[in-house]
């Protein structure tokens, strides 16, 4: 069987080196660039199986370089980001990366995220056959990654798309941030962040809570979340 390929962009060749030994070890096949530009050729060329995006990064910075890739791959992206660089961490999810990891940051942390997304996105790839959820003014396709609310398409981040999609075909079911980490990014407790949950729910809310938006995602207070069709709640008429 051939060995995952992992792209590393970051301009700081320490690191790099690190990970790409790291990576190896694991069982990896690792690839290293040092600036936006020549990550993003390396994204054409070597047509990685997941991304390393170091958030600083000359030329282009990792938020730019993000927004590009997204423009023609849907490679699984892990970002580095600094201590105190939340807001650029939320921005970066929102356009489209799947999870990040904080500098500084263990060699083995960072091995079980990509493990996590790995198998995430095999498992996703795997699933995707004619799985279709069709509800009144509510229409998810897996094949397609398609999503429309009352006929009009939705454009979700791939793991925007893999989130609804578990709430949505598992509706009226509450689940914790815990058990969504674990289904959804393939996280245990000790190396998910809940919220990298929080985040995505609120994205997702302001996506398809649209006017006259059929579902929505509840929270239910000291538990966590669920999809819920508006004309099945309570009092709707």
């Amino acid at each position: 069987m051939a060995k995952q390929k992992v792209l590393v962009i970051d301009d700081d060749a320490n690191i790099c080196e690190l990970v790409k030994v790291q990576l190896e070890m694991a069982g990896y096949e690792a690839i290293c660039a040092f600036d936006g530009k020549e990550g993003l050729a390396a994204v054409r060329e070597h047509k990685p199986d997941l991304i390393i995006l170091d958030l600083m990064l000359p030329e282009m910075d990792g938020l730019e370089v993000c927004r590009e890739i997204r423009r023609f791959a849907n490679t699984p992206i892990i970002m580095l980001t600094g201590k105190g660089e939340e807001f650029d961490r939320v921005l970066g999810l929102e356009l489209g990366a799947d999870d990040y990891v904080t500098k500084p940051f263990s060699p083995r942390e960072l091995i079980a995220r990509v493990k996590a997304v790995s198998r995430r996105t095999r498992y996703a790839s795997e699933a995707e056959n004619d799985k279709v959820l069709n509800l009144p003014g509510f229409y998810v396709n897996v094949l397609s990654r398609e999503v429309r609310i009352n006929n009009e398409r939705i454009n979700l981040t791939p793991k925007e798309f893999d989130l609804l999609w578990y709430l949505a075909s598992n509706r009226d079911h509450v689940y914790t941030r815990d058990q969504l980490l674990k289904q959804v990014w393939n996280y245990d407790a000790f190396f998910g962040d809940e919220r990298t949950v929080d985040q995505h729910v609120k994205r997702l809310r302001r996506k398809i809570e649209i006017e006259h938006a059929p579902c929505r995602i509840a929270t239910i207070w000291g538990v966590g979340y669920k999809f819920e069709l508006t004309s099945e709640r309570p009092g709707s008429s």
